[in-house]
């Protein structure tokens, strides 16, 4: 007796071709669509943090991290929260500029300071202890620091405050300078480098030199 063996049509095989298609094409555009918010929650950052120290400012008439009368002017919200305000380096404090790195964990750092000010201000969420400033210190959307400095960290680049966000890969930081700047990584009020940073300016990469799976720091003047 003859086993008899259907194999498929054309028909059924060009169905099962144009279902796997629409499935790897759904994939590809739910990439798109994650990659594409995440850009966007990195420049929301980049253009956030100069709002907090606007309102702090518009509050207070000092600049967050550098305020010579933040016991007066947070004391009460700090004892509200049931945390100490951080003691910066007193010689620096009131000069107009947030002292430290923006990738600083130090207690006495203003650009830590920063971060606890502009909290306890209500300007922006998160923790307020600063117990391990690492621990409450802000992260962007893929889960590299943020912070803000007065120095350029990135040679060139000219401002009164820069705001750096790290670990960006390749294709998003190319991505966050089209969208906000001049498309050249190099040039312009954002720029790119490698890191880590320590304290003295990083040379800029240019655009044709990203890599797009490698990380960067990300750098935007105001």
């Amino acid at each position: 007796m003859k086993n008899q063996q259907k194999g498929f049509t054309l028909v059924e095989i060009a169905i099962v071709l144009v279902i796997i298609g629409l499935l790897l094409g759904g994939v590809l555009k739910g990439q798109e669509l994650i990659n594409s918010a995440k850009v966007k929650n990195f420049i929301n950052d980049f253009k956030t943090v100069p709002l907090f120290i606007y309102g702090y400012q518009d509050k207070f008439k000092a600049l967050p991290g550098d305020d010579l009368n933040v016991a007066t002017h947070l004391g009460s919200a700090a004892m509200a929260a049931g945390v100490t305000l951080l003691t910066v380096t007193a010689t620096t404090q009131g000069n107009g500029r947030i002292e430290g790195n923006y990738n600083s964990t130090s207690k006495t750092d203003e650009s830590v300071a920063f971060w606890q000010q502009v909290r306890l201000a209500n300007l922006a969420s998160g923790g307020v202890g600063f117990a391990t400033p690492a621990n409450d210190m802000p992260t962007n959307a893929d889960g590299g620091l943020l912070g803000i400095q007065s120095t350029a960290p990135i040679t060139g680049m000219s401002g009164s405050y820069f705001v750096c966000s790290e670990g960006i890969q390749g294709k998003f930081a190319k991505q966050i300078d089209i969208t906000m700047d001049d498309g050249n990584t190099a040039t312009g009020s954002v720029r790119v480098a490698s890191g880590p940073y320590t304290g003295t300016a990083l040379n800029p990469v240019a655009t044709t030199d990203i890599v797009d799976g490698t990380t960067y720091i990300v750098c935007s003047a105001f």
